[in-house]
Protein backbone atom coordinates (compact mmCIF):
# COMPACT_ATOMS: atom_id res chain seq x y z
CA UNK A 1 0.00 0.00 0.00
CA UNK A 2 1.54 3.27 -1.50
CA UNK A 3 1.22 5.43 2.22
CA UNK A 4 1.40 8.92 0.79
CA UNK A 5 -1.64 8.05 -1.22
CA UNK A 6 -3.18 6.91 1.62
CA UNK A 7 -2.67 10.23 3.53
CA UNK A 8 -4.30 12.10 0.19
CA UNK A 9 -7.14 9.92 0.35
CA UNK A 10 -7.73 10.71 4.22
CA UNK A 11 -7.25 13.94 3.39
CA UNK A 12 -10.32 14.37 0.64
CA UNK A 13 -12.24 11.97 2.55
CA UNK A 14 -12.36 8.83 -0.07
CA UNK A 15 -10.60 7.34 -3.09
CA UNK A 16 -13.76 9.03 -4.71
CA UNK A 17 -13.17 12.14 -3.70
CA UNK A 18 -9.28 12.12 -4.49
CA UNK A 19 -10.24 10.79 -8.28
CA UNK A 20 -12.55 13.88 -8.61
CA UNK A 21 -9.77 16.51 -7.76
CA UNK A 22 -7.46 14.66 -9.84
CA UNK A 23 -9.37 14.07 -12.74
CA UNK A 24 -8.96 10.51 -12.78
CA UNK A 25 -11.28 7.49 -12.30
CA UNK A 26 -11.65 5.92 -8.33
CA UNK A 27 -10.43 2.55 -9.92
CA UNK A 28 -7.05 4.56 -11.13
CA UNK A 29 -6.59 6.00 -7.25
CA UNK A 30 -7.14 2.44 -5.82
CA UNK A 31 -4.15 1.07 -8.33
CA UNK A 32 -2.15 3.81 -7.05
CA UNK A 33 -3.13 3.08 -3.29
CA UNK A 34 -2.00 -0.75 -4.33
CA UNK A 35 1.65 0.03 -6.09
CA UNK A 36 0.53 1.17 -9.60
CA UNK A 37 3.27 4.35 -10.31
CA UNK A 38 1.08 7.42 -10.49
CA UNK A 39 1.72 9.62 -13.67
CA UNK A 40 3.86 12.90 -13.60
CA UNK A 41 0.82 14.21 -15.24
CA UNK A 42 -0.58 13.07 -11.69
CA UNK A 43 1.54 14.25 -9.35
CA UNK A 44 0.83 17.97 -8.57
CA UNK A 45 -2.61 17.41 -8.93
CA UNK A 46 -2.81 15.24 -6.18
CA UNK A 47 0.02 17.91 -4.52
CA UNK A 48 -2.83 20.67 -4.97
CA UNK A 49 -5.54 19.00 -3.97
CA UNK A 50 -4.20 17.97 -0.63
CA UNK A 51 -2.92 21.54 0.12
CA UNK A 52 0.92 19.87 -0.12
CA UNK A 53 0.28 18.20 2.89
CA UNK A 54 1.70 15.09 0.51
CA UNK A 55 4.51 16.29 -1.62
CA UNK A 56 5.66 15.44 -4.68
CA UNK A 57 8.83 14.11 -3.80
CA UNK A 58 6.39 11.53 -1.84
CA UNK A 59 4.49 10.38 -4.51
CA UNK A 60 7.70 10.15 -7.40
CA UNK A 61 10.64 10.26 -5.93
CA UNK A 62 12.32 8.87 -8.95
CA UNK A 63 11.38 12.34 -10.78
CA UNK A 64 13.97 15.44 -11.24
CA UNK A 65 12.74 18.91 -8.93
CA UNK A 66 11.04 20.29 -11.92
CA UNK A 67 8.40 21.42 -9.55
CA UNK A 68 8.47 25.16 -8.70
CA UNK A 69 9.70 26.36 -5.14
CA UNK A 70 7.06 28.37 -3.04
CA UNK A 71 6.65 32.36 -3.95
CA UNK A 72 8.93 33.78 -1.83
CA UNK A 73 11.72 30.90 -1.19
CA UNK A 74 15.05 31.09 -2.27
CA UNK A 75 17.55 29.13 -2.17
CA UNK A 76 20.19 31.85 -3.02
CA UNK A 77 21.67 33.92 -0.01
CA UNK A 78 20.37 37.35 -0.09
CA UNK A 79 22.51 39.59 -1.96
CA UNK A 80 20.56 42.76 -1.27
CA UNK A 81 22.40 45.57 -0.06
CA UNK A 82 20.43 48.14 2.10
CA UNK A 83 21.47 52.03 3.24
CA UNK A 84 21.52 52.10 6.76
Amino acid sequence: MNEHIQKAIDLLGSQAALARACGVSQPAVFRWLNGRRVKADHVMAIVNATNGHVKPHEIRPDLPDLFPHPKGKSHAPDTQHTNA
